[in-house]
C-alpha cells in the first residue's frame, strides 16, 4: 500500500486573491523617516513584489499536502545504494536546536563559544580515531567537497616538495565525483579496470603508475559491495612511485570498528557524516565532508582547525601552508553536532555494532533476491550490493528504470539504478542498520513480484501517483523557473 496523496495540490499563486492574509502587522513604530533618504531611489521598487496572498489555513494545508508526496526516511524503506539513508534519531536532532548550540553567531569570540569548541575539538578527535589518520579538517560541507579539498591539500604537498605530478588514477567503478574532483583540482584523470571479480585490475593498475602519479583514489569496500582485499598491494605500489593513497569513504558504514583506513594504506580520506553518522541529506544538502590526512600532510589543511592550548578551545588560523577557506566560517556545524552526537550516543562497540547490522542486512536482502535476480559479483557483500536487471531485460523487455518507478506503487524508493557503470542494468541496494527484518522480507517480496508483472504494465509505472513519468530530459534542458499567468 503506498502512502502517496494523489489529490491535486494548487500553487499558492493559482490560490491567491488579493487582500487575504495570514496575519497583519502593526504599522512601525520606528521613526525611520522616508525610504528614499536610506536607499538610492534606483534601488527602490515602484510597486510591491506580486507575491501570492492567502490565508493561513490555505497556506498550512498547502505545504501538508506537498509534503505527503515526498519520500522520506521517516515514511518510507529507502535502499539507495551508496548512500547510506538510515534513519536519523530525533534525539540527535533535538540536541542540535539547543539554543546554546543552535543560536551561537559564528563571529562570536572564541572564549564565548567554548562548548561548540570543545565538540568541534572532540569531533575532530573522534574522526581521527575512526579513520587512523591523525589530522583532521571539518570544513568541507559535502563528500565531493571533501575530495576536491584533499586533492588540492595533495596538490599544495607535491608543490612544497618541488614535485611536478600531474595525474590521478581512478577506478572504473568509482563514484563520479572522483574525476570530477580531480580535474577541478587541476589534474588528469587516468582510468583503471576492474577485473571480472569486481576489484581493482592490479596488474593496469601497475601498468600505469609512474612519477606523474599523484593519487590513487579508491572506494573501498567499493561501489558494487566488495571489499578489496589487495588494498595492502595496491598502496605499497602507489607508495613505491611516491604517490598518494585517496579513500573515498562513501562507504564507511561497512568498516566501522573493523578496520580503518589509515591501517591499511591510505593517505587521506573523507567522510560523509551526514550518511555514517546520521544527518537528514537527500536533495543536495545539507551535508558535511570532512577531511583526515596523515601527520606530515597537516600543515596543508585548510585554516582554520580547532586547537586546545593552556586548557581553553581555539581556532587556529596561523598556518601559513593551507590551502585556505573552502567554506564559509568553519563548516556545517549543525550537521557535524547531529554527528557527535551519534557517536558519543553509541560509542566504540555501538559504531562496531553499526556495521556489522548493516553488513547483515545487506546480506540477507542478497540471499532472498540472488535466485531471482542476477547478482554478477559474488554471492556475498559487504554493505550494499548490485542486482542487475540484464537477464529480465533480454526475457521479458524490463528493465532497471521499470523496476524503479514501479516500486514507487508499493511504497518503496527505487534503489540506486544504472550506476555503477561497470554493471548493465544496475540495481545498487543498501538496506542500513536501521532496517527490520520485516521491512527487508517485504520489501524483496515486491521486487519478485514486480520482476513477474507484465512488461507493458511496468513501463507506464508508477499507477498511484499524479504524476507517472516525466520529462526529466526537458526540465533539464527547458526547466519552468517562474510561474506565469495562464490566458
Amino acid at each position: 500500500m503506498t502512502m502517496f496523496n494523489h489529490q491535486s495540490t494548487d500553487l499558492l499563486f493559482e490560490m491567491s486573491h488579493s487582500g487575504r492574509r495570514c496575519h497583519l502587522l502593526p504599522a512601525c513604530d520606528v521613526p525611520i523617516g522616508d525610504a528614499s533618504t536610506l536607499l538610492p531611489k534606483e534601488a527602490l521598487a515602484d510597486a510591491p513584489p506580486p507575491l501570492p496572498e492567502v490565508a493561513e489555513i490555505d497556506l498550512i494545508r498547502h505545504f501538508v499536502n506537498l509534503s505527503k508526496r515526498n519520500m522520506s526516511i521517516d515514511t518510507n524503506f529507502y535502499p539507495l545504494g551508496s548512500c547510506t539513508m538510515k534513519y536519523n534519531p530525533k534525539r540527535h536532532e533535538r540536541l542540535a536546536a539547543l539554543g546554546g548550540m543552535a543560536n551561537l553567531h559564528p563571529l562570536q569570540s572564541d572564549a564565548s563559544a567554548q562548548g561548540m569548541l570543545r565538540m568541534l575539538f572532540e569531533m575532530q578527535q573522534f574522526l581521527a580515531e575512526i579513520s587512523g589518520l591523525p589530522a583532521m579538517s571539518l570544513q568541507p560541507s559535502a563528500g565531493a567537497q571533501g575530495e576536491l579539498t584533499a586533492l588540492l591539500v595533495a596538490a599544495a604537498y607535491f608543490r612544497d616538495k618541488g614535485q611536478k605530478r600531474t595525474r590521478v588514477l581512478i577506478p572504473d567503478s568509482a563514484h563520479g565525483t572522483n574525476p570530477a574532483s580531480a580535474a577541478i583540482a587541476g589534474f588528469d584523470t587516468v582510468s583503471i579496470k576492474s577485473g571480472s571479480n569486481g576489484l581493482v585490475d592490479l596488474a593496469d593498475l601497475k601498468s600505469k603508475l609512474d612519477d606523474k602519479t599523484a593519487v590513487f583514489m579508491i572506494t573501498n569496500p567499493n561501489t558494487l559491495g566488495l571489499f578489496e582485499s589487495q588494498i595492502h598491494e595496491i598502496a605499497k605500489a602507489v607508495h613505491d612511485v611516491g604517490g598518494l593513497v585517496y579513500l573515498d569513504g562513501a562507504n564507511m558504514n561497512a568498516i566501522l570498528g573493523i578496520t580503518r583506513p589509515g591501517d591499511f594504506g591510505a593517505d587521506m580520506m573523507h567522510y560523509n557524516v551526514h550518511k555514517t553518522f546520521t544527518g537528514p541529506h537527500g536533495a543536495g544538502g545539507p551535508g558535511s565532508g570532512p577531511i583526515g590526512v596523515r601527520d606530515y600532510l597537516a600543515p596543508y589543511l585548510p585554516a582554520p582547525v580547532v586547537v586546545r592550548k593552556d586548557g581553553e578551545y581555539r581556532l587556529d588560523y596561523d598556518r601559513p601552508k593551507a590551502i585556505g577557506r573552502v567554506r564559509s566560517f568553519f563548516g556545517n556545524v549543525g550537521i557535524l553536532l547531529r554527528g557527535y552526537a551519534y557517536i558519543r550516543t553509541l560509542g566504540a562497540k555501538g559504531l562496531r555494532d553499526v556495521t556489522e547490522h548493516a553488513v547483515l542486512n545487506a546480506n540477507y536482502l542478497l540471499a532472498l533476491l540472488k535466485g531471482e535476480y542476477e547478482v554478477p559479483h559474488g554471492d556475498r557483500c559487504m554493505h550494499e550490493f548490485v542486482a542487475s536487471a540484464r537477464g529480465i531485460k533480454r526475457e521479458k523487455r524490463i528493465t532497471a528504470m521499470d523496476i524503479g518507478k514501479r516500486l514507487l506503487d508499493y511504497g518503496y524508493h527505487a534503489p540506486t539504478v544504472y550506476f555503477p557503470l561497470v554493471v548493465s542494468e544496475a540495481l545498487m541496494m543498501e538496506p542500513t542498520e536501521t532496517e527490520s527484518k520485516e521491512t527487508l522480507d517485504a520489501f524483496a517480496d515486491a521486487l519478485i513480484k514486480i520482476k513477474n508483472e507484465d512488461a507493458n504494465y511496468l513501463h507506464d509505472a508508477p499507477h498511484t501517483l499524479t504524476i507517472s513519468r516525466p520529462d526529466e530530459i526537458k526540465a533539464a534542458k527547458e526547466p519552468i523557473l517562474r510561474w506565469k499567468q495562464q490566458g
